[in-house]
């Protein structure tokens, strides 16, 4: 009996098939993508179609301290100019130049043998002027005792009493002449006024130096320089004077000078000078704080950049300074609502400073556009970049925060210009 078998298909045709396979499954997976893909656009066309992306803000209230800053000039607080009193010949110089003395330090010793003459002959006249008083005194006793007696008529008495008055009388000039030439004599040795720096010597021992006006020869010897505490001088707008009076006024008002160089630390002062009139060209205030300035970090002459805050404005509206439009009347926000559709909102802007606005015609915890506005208009449709979507009932935002706060919750000072609208 025969037994028929089963035969397979050839090996060619077997690979044939596994390719066709293959290739339909890749058909297949392609086509599921393509579906995928045709449905997830179509999803986000219409969910944001549209709408627009921006960056936005809460609107944050805060004590925002109003900031002031100005170009100052470092100015002494004592300058003194040392000049001699006497004619005179150098005869020791006891400084350098550049060097730190202290009040009452000698400077120079002058040739002193002309004043020391001068002073010897007055103590000599002083000594015969009491001589010829004590003699006069005793003849007008025994002319007194004699008068009683009528022995002497009383024209003789008033003889002997009107020369010890006058010899009197010329004692007392002769002290003062004496004091004059002790006075005179203490110009020789002269000494500091101040405590501070030497600046260049004008002298030498031999030189003679007159009294006089700064064009005489040698009138000028040294001038000394107070650099500790040290004054700033700088001015203000004459719209700030009312509130720099009344914080004048309440005491003590903190002034940062800032120096150029970016490895200084700020220095500390205090305002202590107001002038009594304002400039009539400029329309501005003058002003002057004063620092210590133990390590002479300031140095007269210099330009440094000072800053103080003499107001405060309490639970300030304020948001980032980009998102303040300005529109054909008046400066505006662009208010998200709860819809994400934005709405024009005029508002009155009252500092602009460091960044932040301080505004007001919003109300709190708004959301306000910063970033994105060039193409918006009152209705739009907006969304959060980045995907990031706003929660208005928290008031969190993806964008940026309109300043920073310190422990205290209060916004933080903001040191730079002011810019008032």
């Amino acid at each position: 009996m025969e037994v028929s078998s089963v035969q397979k298909p050839p090996a060619r045709t077997r690979r044939r098939m596994k390719i066709s396979m293959a290739a339909m499954l890749l058909i297949v997976l392609a086509a599921g993508a393509w579906i995928w893909h045709v449905r997830g656009t179509t999803t986000a066309n219409t969910k944001g179609a549209g709408a627009y992306q921006v960056v936005s803000a809460p609107v944050t209230q805060a004590d925002v301290s109003v900031s002031l800053t100005a170009n100052g000039t470092v100015s002494a607080l004592q300058s003194v100019d040392v000049r001699p009193q006497i004619s005179a010949t150098v005869k020791v110089v006891h400084i350098k130049e550049g060097q730190f003395v202290r009040k009452g330090d000698r400077l120079f010793t002058l040739d002193a043998r002309t004043e020391d003459a001068n002073l010897s002959k007055a103590e000599a006249q002083v000594v015969k002027d009491r001589a010829d008083l004590m003699n006069a005194e005793r003849n007008l006793e025994r002319e007194r005792g004699l008068l009683k007696l009528e022995y002497v008529s009383q024209s003789e008495f008033d003889t002997a009493q009107n020369l010890a008055d006058g010899l009197r009388g010329q004692l007392e000039i002769d002290l003062a002449s004496l004091e004059a030439s002790r006075v005179a004599r203490s110009f020789d040795e002269i000494i500091a006024p101040i405590d501070g720096r030497t600046g260049v010597i004008s002298v030498f021992p031999g030189s003679l130096v007159q009294p006089g006006s700064s064009t005489a020869i040698g009138a000028v010897l040294v001038s000394i320089t107070q650099l500790d505490p040290i004054n700033v001088s700088f001015t203000l707008p004459e719209q700030e004077l009312a509130n720099l009076q009344q914080a004048f006024a309440k005491g003590k008002v903190p002034v940062i000078a800032k120096l150029d160089t970016s490895d200084q630390k700020d220095l500390k002062g205090r305002l202590v000078f107001l002038d009594n009139a304002v400039d009539t060209a400029s329309g501005t205030i003058r002003l002057k704080a004063e620092f210590p300035n133990a390590d002479h970090r300031l140095w007269p002459g210099m330009f440094v950049n000072v800053e103080l805050a003499p107001r405060k404005l309490d639970g300030a509206l304020t948001v980032p300074a980009q998102a303040v439009q300005t529109g054909p009347e008046r400066k505006f926000l662009y208010v998200i609502g709860a819809d994400n559709k934005v709405a024009s909102l005029p508002i009155n802007v009252i500092l602009i400073q460091d960044g932040i606005a301080v505004v007001e015609g919003i109300a709190p915890d708004s959301h306000v556009v910063v970033e994105g506005a060039q193409n918006l208009r009152p209705g739009s449709v907006v969304v959060e970049a980045g995907g990031i979507a706003t929660d208005k009932k928290d008031g969190k935002s993806g964008g940026r925060a309109p300043s920073t706060t310190d422990t205290t919750g209060k916004a933080a000072a903001q040191p730079n210009s002011t810019d008032k609208q």
